[in-house]
């Protein structure tokens, strides 16, 4: 029980100060911890959104949507005097 008692003693021999920036100290980690948890989460959750929709387009037969021609883009008639 002599511990045990130790215990109880520092614990009230702490100042409101101390116990504030105990609590603080605290927070500030969970905060941080969960800030990164969720910025993980959401990265993953993007990250896996793009990654679905943008999979498999302009493959295959019949496919549609903006293919690369560079004929059309093509400068004919750059050096040429009218």
């Amino acid at each position: 029980m002599d511990s045990c008692d130790d215990y109880m003693e520092q614990v009230l021999q702490v100042t409101p100060r101390e116990s504030a920036e105990i609590e603080a100290k605290k927070t500030f980690e969970l905060f941080i911890l969960w800030s990164k948890r969720t910025l993980y989460f959401f990265t993953a959750f993007l990250l896996l959104v793009v990654v679905g929709c943008n999979n498999g387009v302009e493959t295959g037969k019949g496919a549609t949507g903006s293919k690369y021609n560079g004929e059309v883009y093509a400068p004919t008639n750059i050096g040429e005097d009218k």
